[in-house]
């Protein structure tokens, strides 16, 4: 579930959905008037103004995803593996990942 609190508005949330895997992040959209959830089987939510650009929803990952974050003009969006696995989508640019070396500990989140 998502809930606004302050100045914050509330633009939709998968509260009382069954889900396959949970949700494991949120990015607001550039404008503040949407924003993405991410659940750790790669699955995206969008809401408000929050445009989809693609998921790996059904995909079989080597690892769950452990976050996401906007590109910096809000049309496109990275996902981030447990195991390094970096997926872009929309305008932004693959620049690599540490998908399939081996980690001495998982990634937690990722920031671009």
């Amino acid at each position: 579930g998502v809930f606004a609190f302050g100045d914050a508005l509330f633009h939709g949330s998968l509260g009382g959905t069954h889900l396959v895997r949970p949700i494991v992040g949120i990015e607001s959209s550039q404008s503040g008037h949407g924003y993405w959830l991410v659940a750790a089987d790669g699955g995206v939510f969008s809401y408000g103004d929050a445009n989809f650009y693609g998921s790996l929803g059904g995909a079989a990952l080597t690892a769950p995803i452990v976050g996401l974050h906007k590109s910096p003009d809000g049309n496109g969006y990275w996902l981030f593996g447990a195991d390094g696995g970096v997926f872009s989508y929309g305008d932004t640019t693959f620049l690599g990942s540490l998908g399939g070396i081996h980690l001495a500990a998982p990634v937690v989140g990722g920031e671009a």
